[in-house]
């Protein structure tokens, strides 16, 4: 996307180099990576990342006017429905497609959103071990706003940790230690004092919460919540308390959040940078060219359920209609030069949602599959996770 930037990178790489890399993020977390990190950046230039900075605006604040409590619509499940809700979650993510309009200007394509937090610290700590095995310009950064490293993570420790003592302060997941996402939390104690805790293991008195270290029993105050509900329904861990009840905690994000801003909302979202999307109950006639959606299912994430190739008959079939969208199909635009062919790009675009949402940092994920993803670049080269730099 900056052609100096990209052939200079491809020119220097070395497999030597990026072996050397995951060396090193192995050895600072004594473990393997659970998910593969690509080989190469990706390198946008002003114009572009104006772009896609408008776009991510923009959806961000279209969903700032999104009126829930007058909808007819269900945004959470009965049965996952968690009191105290806030006025908006802390964490936003959009994630765009990179593609190309008719006259072959990149344009972000909406894909998926979330109110739920994602890799907020392994992406500082990505950025700082890239910077020491690659030869990066220094006027290059993943952050916005006038971030850089040491400000990025002092506003993440404004935001969740406040006037809060860190240990009183935890990341809630089930069995954390065996999340393909462990390096994060592993990160994020590291960075911000916050100790992964297991859903198994937190001690309910009334409507207050506590977890021990070392015999030592500590209070509650904050949740740095990253439970997702379809792997809590399948997993064999369960609460040690009631997670539905209403305590004296905060949460960060609040539950409610992972199902209201998700697959839910995007046929709410109209916008030249969101792809038509329909919920299937309020469709008297599918679309003539069904081949160009997919179809999604409201209540299922990580891409469980989604059916890329669908027919007038699959959709006849589904009785819950309310619970599924269609969504156009985008094309990705192979973007990323690399040493065996291009590759495509889809950006997540992260935010903290304090007084307003702001734009703070991002992550990037290469694909030459068929879709993003694991299943669709297996035995591939230049794939995987990493991080969009910008001027």
């Amino acid at each position: 996307m900056v052609r100096e930037l990209r052939e200079k990178f491809n020119a220097d790489f070395t497999d030597e180099k990026y072996n050397a890399l995951i060396n090193d993020i192995e050895n600072k977390i004594n473990r393997k990576l659970d998910f593969r990190i690509c080989e190469t950046p990706l390198f946008l230039d002003k114009k572009n990342i104006t772009v896609l900075v408008d776009a991510a605006y923009e959806i961000a604040g279209i969903i700032e006017k999104i009126d829930f409590g007058n909808s007819h619509r269900t945004f959470v499940p009965e049965k996952y429905f968690v009191p105290n809700e806030d006025s908006h979650p802390l964490f936003l993510q959009i994630d765009f497609a990179i593609t190309r309009d008719e006259e072959g200007n990149i344009l972000p394509q909406l894909i998926e959103l979330q109110g739920f937090p994602s890799l907020y610290n392994f992406q500082a700590f990505l950025d700082s071990e890239l910077r020491k095995f690659y030869d990066l310009p220094s006027e290059l950064t993943p952050y916005f706003n006038g971030l850089d490293y040491d400000s990025y993570i002092e506003k993440l420790k404004r935001a969740m940790i406040g006037d809060s003592n860190p240990e009183n302060v935890i990341l809630l997941e089930i069995d954390p230690y065996n999340q393909k996402t462990w390096i994060d939390f592993h990160i994020a104690e590291m960075q911000l004092g916050i100790k992964p805790v297991c859903i198994s293991d937190v001690i309910q008195e009334g409507k207050n919460l506590y977890y021990e270290i070392d015999g030592r029993k500590i209070k509650i105050d904050k949740i740095y919540n990253r439970v997702i509900f379809d792997e809590l329904e399948r997993s064999e861990i369960k609460p040690s308390f009631n997670f539905f009840e209403e305590f004296n905690v905060t949460w960060l994000s609040h539950p409610n959040w992972f199902f209201k801003i998700s697959k839910n909302i995007l046929p709410l979202i109209k916008s030249k940078y969101a792809p038509p999307s329909y919920y299937l109950d309020e469709l008297s006639v599918y679309p003539g060219d069904l081949e160009n959606y997919v179809l999604k299912p409201l209540f299922s994430f990580a891409g469980s359920g989604v059916k890329i190739e669908i027919s007038q008959n699959d959709l006849d079939k589904i009785k819950d209609k309310e619970n599924y969208i269609l969504q156009r199909k985008v094309k990705y635009e192979p973007v990323i030069k690399t040493p065996d062919g291009y590759a495509k790009a889809e950006v997540r675009m992260m935010f903290l949602w304090e007084d307003k949402p702001e734009l703070v940092n991002n992550l990037l994920r290469v694909s030459k599959g068929k879709m993003i993803g694991v299943d669709y670049n297996k035995n591939k080269t230049w794939v995987g996770a990493n991080i969009m730099y910008h001027e």
